[in-house]
């Protein structure tokens, strides 16, 4: 990898260039278009997105990478609720994927992230990915996740701990912020304000 490259805040003149490369990025990967552009346009205004925690990566003056985090909770079986963090959309530019800037990004977040005082982000990802940057099944922290029938595979459900040990003795159920539900018609709407593009239905989509 190069390491000719900075990671930044997001300003707002980069919204739509995110954007774009969010769009492209995921287009066609999880289903026949995609919706992850429409996701973070939406997310920006809610309350639960953390705006100290929104990054963008360039490299020889171009937007390669980005990434950011909500705020979620855990309903402990305790009757407590537990604040912690949930990430995405995260994307590097495809050229630019497989070569250690999507690592270097997420590293540098969950940095920042810790820094904060955060404790755990916890969110849907791919162990053998994210396992290079300590992230582990959340199962064996203890945490469920929401509306997962008992002994479903629960592999795609990722954690980590910040500050090391702040989920001990935690037994309960993670919740995806309601902000990620978007409305597909909405997102359908927003999609053709973008250069057209064709909708691919590829082996390997989960939807």
């Amino acid at each position: 990898m190069n390491n000719s490259y900075t990671i930044r805040s997001e300003k707002t003149e980069d919204y739509r260039a995110v954007e774009q490369l969010i769009r492209e990025s995921f287009w066609n990967v999880y289903r026949p278009g995609c919706l992850e552009h429409y996701v973070i346009h939406v997310l920006r205004d809610d309350p639960a997105f953390v705006r100290e925690l929104d990054f963008v990566m360039e490299k020889d003056g171009r937007l390669i990478g980005q990434n950011m985090f909500m705020k979620t909770v855990i309903k402990a079986d305790d009757g407590r609720n537990i604040e912690v963090l949930t990430m995405g959309p995260i994307c590097i530019a495809p050229e630019y994927k497989r070569q250690g800037y999507g690592k270097a990004l997420l590293d540098y977040s969950l940095e920042k992230a810790a820094g904060l005082g955060f404790g755990a982000v916890l969110f849907e990802g791919n162990i053998a990915f994210y396992g290079k940057s300590g992230f582990d099944y959340a199962s064996r922290f203890g945490v469920r996740y929401h509306d997962l029938p008992e002994g479903a595979d629960a592999s795609f459900f990722l954690c980590r701990e910040l500050i090391p040990g702040c989920l001990g003795g935690v037994s309960g159920v993670y919740f995806t912020p309601k902000g990620y539900y978007v409305d597909e018609a909405k997102a359908e709407e927003f999609d053709k304000t973008f250069p057209p593009k064709e909708k691919l239905k590829l082996p390997g989509q989960i939807f």
